[in-house]
């Protein structure tokens, strides 16, 4: 006999849970309200007064006097009359053409051969070539004139060069005397400035991808063309900011000139020596200080620009 189907006893639900009344919100911390642009002003300006009186003091008040001088003349003429006099004389203009080409020419000779030593250093493995590198960075904190004593102690009269030339030939003098000459000039300022060339070259050929010049190198490409093509469109940049730094310094060097001894070179630095010092003519020597001031602030700002280009 079949057992009779037991209904199934229904399932406790378990009932459900009440619902969450969010708390009533607190009182709300009012936010902080950033003080008025107006009260920052006072702040900054108390800051940045005591470099700009520093600066106004130990810059600008000396190169105010030296503009003020040039349009003075002691002659009591008018404010231009220093510079008529100056502009139209042989002198200036001698030595505005001695120190442009001096410049552009030791600008010139610092680019190829910083870029040749970078190359050499950076590319051609050699024993002691990052002491070398490292030999840049403290060269570049020596003063001007002790290259210049250096190179006369090698090519000056009584010189290393003209001694062993007398000892060896018999000669009375020695003929290396082109220390005292524009090219001696030339060549102590590019032995002095080029390392301010190589040193933004070697940074820039750190950052270049080796890969580049393996893959050029693997199709058959000569040494020649790899820095033609390779090397140079990434060193242009730094080139460019070097050669610009080189110029404005060039402009405005005056220890070569004087340890070097060229009497018959005279640069605008040396004419405002002269002018002030041995002629005690004031107002000429200020008139050619501020057309150089006017030279070097141009020139530096073509190499800010060329620097903010280039990433420096």
């Amino acid at each position: 006999m079949p057992e009779p189907v037991r209904p199934e006893a229904p399932t406790a639900t378990p009932p459900p849970a009440p619902a969450r009344t969010a708390a009533p919100p607190g009182p709300r911390k009012p936010p902080r309200e950033a003080p008025p642009q107006g009260s920052r002003r006072p702040a900054r300006a108390v800051w940045a007064l005591p470099p700009v009186a520093l600066l106004g003091l130990v810059f600008l008040y000396p190169l105010a006097l030296v503009v003020r001088q040039s349009l003075t003349p002691d002659n009591g003429g008018g404010p231009f009359d220093a510079y008529s006099a100056v502009l139209a004389s042989h002198a200036f203009r001698e030595a505005l053409g001695t120190t442009v080409w001096l410049a552009l020419a030791s600008t010139a000779g610092c680019l190829l051969l910083g870029f040749t030593l970078a190359l050499i250093i950076a590319f051609v493995p050699f024993p002691g070539a990052r002491a070398v590198a490292k030999f840049i960075d403290v060269f570049l904190s020596f003063p001007s004139f002790l290259i210049t004593l250096a190179l006369l102690f090698i090519y000056g009269t009584v010189g290393m060069a003209n001694g062993l030339w007398t000892e060896v030939l018999g000669g009375a003098e020695g003929p290396f005397r082109f220390l005292t000459t524009p090219w001696g000039v030339l060549l102590a300022e590019v032995t002095y400035f080029t390392p301010f060339v190589m040193r933004p070259l070697l940074a820039a050929f750190s950052q270049l991808d080796t890969a580049q010049l393996e893959v050029a190198a693997g199709l058959g490409a000569r040494p020649a063309r790899i820095v033609r093509q390779v090397v140079l469109p990434e060193a242009l940049p730094a080139l460019a900011a070097g050669g610009s730094l080189v110029l404005v310094l060039c402009l405005n060097e005056f220890g070569i000139v004087l340890f070097t001894g060229a009497k018959g070179v005279t640069t605008l630095p040396m004419l405002v020596y002269g002018k002030a010092i041995l002629e005690s003519d004031y107002p000429a020597a200020c008139v050619a200080a501020v057309v150089n001031i006017a030279l070097s602030i141009g020139l530096f700002g073509l190499y800010r620009g060329v620097g903010k280009r280039a990433g420096a």
